[in-house]
């Protein structure tokens, strides 16, 4: 009897472990919890919205508490420079060697919710132009990108806006890029920009 009472303690200790380390049950009742990234370059706080990209927002909440960006990167910082604007900031897939980190699975594109790709939101990247491809990366946008929104074909899915740390995203908006040859692309920042952590805030009382 103690064998099996033993047993189920074990089992109800470990469902218990299960559900804390799954972003859906983070603050399951808070439509819009909130998150703050800090940077080498300063903290970001950003309101998540679970009332219209649900999926997106459990995800990325459950990369958050298992501290799965702590020691990530901010690795492109890219902007239009044929119409003078500033473009994304994109991180949460690489650490400071680029290399790649851990993916959980692949999550359907929201990016049909009517959010809009406008300035100072965060949205989920996907890659090699496949839409349900996204796993950890994200970005923010850094000016009004309307074609980032689905029309014909798949947009990017925006899942939050930033409430506080524009001056931080600005800041790391003129950070010095060029070329590196692991990643093969131009818009890399030289000194990398460390996602130190994320940390879900108290729900307002």
């Amino acid at each position: 009897m103690k064998k099996i009472i033993l047993s189920l303690t074990i089992l109800l200790l470990s469902m218990n472990v299960f559900a804390e380390m799954n972003g859906k049950f983070v603050q399951k009742n808070n439509l819009f919890p909130r998150v703050q990234i800090n940077t080498s370059k300063g903290p970001i706080i950003v309101e998540l919205d679970r009332s219209r990209a649900p999926i997106t927002v459990n995800n990325f909440l459950t990369y958050v508490i298992n501290k799965d960006y702590n020691g990530s990167v901010f690795h492109r910082v890219e902007r239009d420079e044929a119409n003078e604007k500033d473009f994304v900031i994109q991180g949460g897939g690489y650490d400071k060697e680029y290399d790649g980190m851990f993916e959980r699975e692949a999550i359907f594109n929201e990016s049909g919710n009517g959010l809009k790709n406008d300035m100072y939101t965060i949205a989920m990247a996907y890659q090699d132009n496949k839409p349900h491809s996204g796993t950890r990366q994200f970005f923010f946008n850094m000016d009004d990108n309307d074609h980032l929104n689905p029309g014909r074909g798949w947009g990017f899915a925006v899942f939050g806006n930033v409430s506080e740390g524009y001056e931080t995203l600005d800041a790391i908006m003129k950070v010095e890029t060029g070329y590196n040859e692991k990643l093969g692309y131009t818009f890399i920042p030289k000194e990398p920009v460390i996602i130190l952590s994320v940390e879900v805030l108290k729900q307002p009382e």
